[in-house]
């Protein structure tokens, strides 16, 4: 996955603290509307997995966003159902 750019960097090279702090809203904001779809953010999962599981791979995007959904929606091994209806 791609790291956000920056619009004014063309034009600012250094983010002054107000872009800074709008940056960060953003990024919030992003990651609380995955959350409220039910996909986790990515790169919050790949951090963690770096440091707990340093040995294991690491899946990608796509991997990624189908275990969330198997999680959510049930459908993994043997029919399982992850809800209640």
């Amino acid at each position: 996955m791609t790291k956000s750019r920056n619009l004014l960097a063309d034009h600012f090279p250094e983010e002054t603290p107000v872009q800074s702090f709008f940056s960060v809203v953003i990024a919030r904001l992003r990651q609380t509307a995955r959350l409220m779809c039910g996909v986790p953010d990515y790169e919050t999962f790949i951090r963690h997995r770096k440091t707990t599981h340093p040995d294991e791979p690491v899946p990608s995007y796509a991997e990624f966003f189908n275990m969330c959904q198997i999680r959510r929606f049930g459908g993994g091994p043997g029919g399982m159902q992850a809800r209640c209806c």
